[in-house]
């Protein structure tokens, strides 16, 4: 039997996960697929795989280039969701602020510096055609966080995914100003190279296994019914997303990693670029 440790967001996104843990769909190939769940997100991760903590990571797609190129030894060896991130800009229900102009040069709430919160709110800020050097963060390590920060006034707004969020706004907890979807398909599969050195075989069957389930999640009988039981979700706001989400199976396209990284380097978010082919690892 073969341990892998596996991380990811306890979010809606990563469902097909724990079905096809919970179906023993890895212990039949001898694997034991160990998932721990990250409430901070892609930064929590980052550092999560460097301290080897777990093998795999279902993670933002922008964070783990920018953390790779940083110097984490990972590769990228498959999209797992194709479309865009759709995040949410709140801020604090009794807050002033009603329109998203309003939060220029404001103090952005964010899990961790490299984190998808921390660069979405550069990504926002050049899409508004705000000076992006006058960002001001204050680090607030996850959901929980946030909640607080905005409520006391540490921090003014916050970039979360919408959905995720949807409930906070429902309950009068966060106001939510406007979206910002990625520009890019939103997260990708990453794993520690030394376990790509010593288990790819393993790799490429838990590879196989997830995109069995997730080609039909979408089919299974009363789906939307589960992920709205399982992620405290309105029955309606789950149906909207799964019709705005897709999962992939394949590869990053090359392409793509190119468009991504002149996005954050144009950012100052990385110094530097790569090759598209030392991100990736083809299984």
């Amino acid at each position: 039997m073969y341990t892998i440790k596996i991380g990811g967001v306890p979010e809606h996104f990563n469902l097909p996960w724990h079905l096809s843990i919970e179906d023993g769909s890895y212990l039949r190939s001898d694997i034991q697929l160990d998932w721990t769940e990250y409430p901070g997100g892609t930064g929590a991760m980052c550092e999560a795989l460097r301290k080897k903590d777990i093998d795999i990571a279902i993670i933002l797609t922008e964070g783990i280039i920018k953390d790779i190129i940083d110097g984490n030894p990972c590769k990228i060896v498959q999209t797992y969701i194709q479309t865009p991130l759709i995040w949410g800009i709140h801020v604090d229900a009794n807050s002033d602020y009603t329109c998203l102009s309003e939060l220029e040069n404001k103090k952005a709430a964010i899990s961790r510096y490299g984190s998808g919160s921390h660069l979405m709110a550069h990504v926002n800020a050049q899409n508004q055609n705000w000076d992006t050097s006058l960002l001001q963060f204050e680090v607030v390590r996850n959901l929980k966080g946030a909640i607080k920060a905005l409520t006391n006034g540490g921090a003014d707004y916050f970039m979360w995914e919408h959905y995720t969020t949807k409930p906070l706004v429902d309950n009068g907890i966060f106001k939510r100003v406007a979206d910002c979807p990625t520009p890019w398909p939103c997260f990708v599969i990453a794993v520690r190279e030394e376990i790509l050195n010593t288990n790819a075989k393993q790799i490429k069957t838990i590879l196989d296994i997830i995109n069995i389930t997730t080609i039909d999640f979408k089919h299974i009988p009363s789906i939307h019914k589960t992920l709205a039981n399982r992620y405290d979700q309105k029955l309606e706001d789950i149906q909207k997303w799964l019709e705005l989400t897709e999962w992939s199976q394949s590869l990053i396209k090359k392409n793509t990693l190119v468009e991504i990284q002149n996005h954050l380097y144009n950012l100052d978010i990385i110094n530097k670029k790569v090759a598209p082919e030392k991100l990736i690892f083809e299984l």
